[in-house]
């Protein structure tokens, strides 16, 4: 069976796109007014923001999962969507810098798929995947009757065959959606793939599966909800094992495919913030025990001070799996509170708080990124995002998965 295939997608029939469509639920975690202000914009209107709940409101209660979930229903009982049975949407994401990020919408095989560290699955997790984040998640996802996904998952497609020759096809696609995104996220379009060009691009991924390498698609961004997804699926196999799942809706997951090699594709690094911690003794910690043979220069903000903790760390070992390890260490013995951080500004911005260190970490090399899972195994987590966070995936499609 093929690992991405064609989905039965559903979108809104005459919803306003611009309050359907809202930023993924793990974005803004440190900045509750964006939801806040994103909620007045939308209001009562139909909108994919009353059927997710933002991470700066998890576990969530009972009541609001429940809300969500019936939000789902009666947007499905009334009409509300269109579906596209076993479709492809091309999708074309333009960035705040101009550029224009290309993907395909379609359904991954969540049983070719594995996020543990030690996995030699197909489909893998490219940073560390937290066990304790995914239980509050999977209480908003068991028992929903749609999901709407933000997972963007990376080919290794060098030859862009999959993709790229979509571009030039696109008078020969109906344009579904064509709109600018809320909150400054940029403009978004999307084509529905005819049938002839539905059996090219089949054709196409069917070849490239066919690759003999290690690993064929890897996690780019959403990987705790796709990790959830499979949880909720592994749930529902250990709870049904003698009926036949093999063709179950929740047996796959919506994402969106892109192409390590779009050259719109910028793996923008992910900073670190503490807070309420002890800035001095934290420094102090840091320069103690980070002493690898190797020197890199890591810019950090604390109140009104700032300076460079020269990070010592060992040859080829990634500067912030040497700084991640010891943050980590530092935490489990002493006061303070790790935070993810996208933006330069918004780093500072926190940082400046009374009891707060903040440090600008720096990004990937994205040519040796599938390499470097396959050798090194999974990231540190939170080690890059595509783009900065307003270029993160937005909720737009939907799936029903019961």
């Amino acid at each position: 069976m093929a690992i991405f295939t064609g989905a039965d997608i559903l979108l809104p029939k005459n919803a306003d796109y611009e309050k359907w469509a809202v930023i993924a639920c793990d974005q803004f975690t440190s900045q509750p007014e964006y939801w806040e202000e994103v909620s007045k914009v939308v209001g009562d209107a139909p909108s994919t923001l009353h059927m997710i709940l933002p991470e700066v409101l998890l576990p969530g209660t009972d009541e609001q999962i429940a809300a969500i979930h019936k939000t789902m229903a009666d947007y499905l009982a009334s009409g509300v969507f269109a579906e596209y049975k076993d479709s492809y949407i091309y999708v074309e994401r333009t960035l705040l810098d101009g550029n224009i990020r290309k993907g395909l919408m379609g359904a991954l095989d969540l049983e070719k798929y594995d996020y543990h560290p030690e996995a030699d699955a197909r489909v893998r997790a490219t940073e560390a995947t937290v066990q304790e984040r995914i239980p509050p998640r999977m209480r908003v996802r068991r028992g929903a009757p749609l999901e709407m996904p933000h997972v963007l998952m990376l080919c290794d497609d060098q030859k862009k065959t999959i993709i790229e020759p979509l571009g030039a096809e696109k008078e020969n696609m109906e344009k579904v959606y064509d709109f600018s995104l809320c909150a400054g996220g940029g403009k978004i379009q999307g084509w529905l793939l005819s049938r002839e060009l539905t059996a090219k691009v089949n054709a196409a991924l069917a070849a490239y599966e066919q690759e003999k390498v290690p690993m064929t698609y890897a996690v780019g961004d959403g990987n705790h909800s796709l990790a959830t997804a499979k949880a909720c699926y592994e749930e529902l196999k250990k709870n049904n094992p003698n009926s036949d799942l093999s063709n179950h809706p929740a047996r796959f997951a919506l994402v969106e495919l892109e192409n390590i090699h779009d050259e719109a594709q910028q793996f923008a690094p992910i900073h670190r913030v503490i807070a309420k911690t002890n800035p001095d003794g934290l420094l102090a910690y840091l320069a103690k025990v980070c002493t690898g043979e190797e020197i890199c220069p890591i810019p950090w903000f604390s109140g009104s001070e700032q300076g460079v903790l020269q990070l010592g760390i060992q040859p080829g070992q990634l500067p912030l799996a040497a700084l991640q390890q010891a943050l980590d260490a530092y935490l489990a013995e002493n006061e303070g509170q790790i935070d993810y951080i996208h933006g330069d500004d918004v780093v500072k911005q926190l940082a400046s708080e009374e009891g707060s260190l903040g440090f600008l970490v720096p990004g990937i090399e994205k040519n040796q990124f599938f390499q470097s899972i396959v050798t090194d195994g999974i990231l540190p987590r939170k080690t890059f995002s595509m783009g900065h966070a307003q270029e993160k995936r937005y909720y737009l499609e939907a799936r029903k998965i019961l």
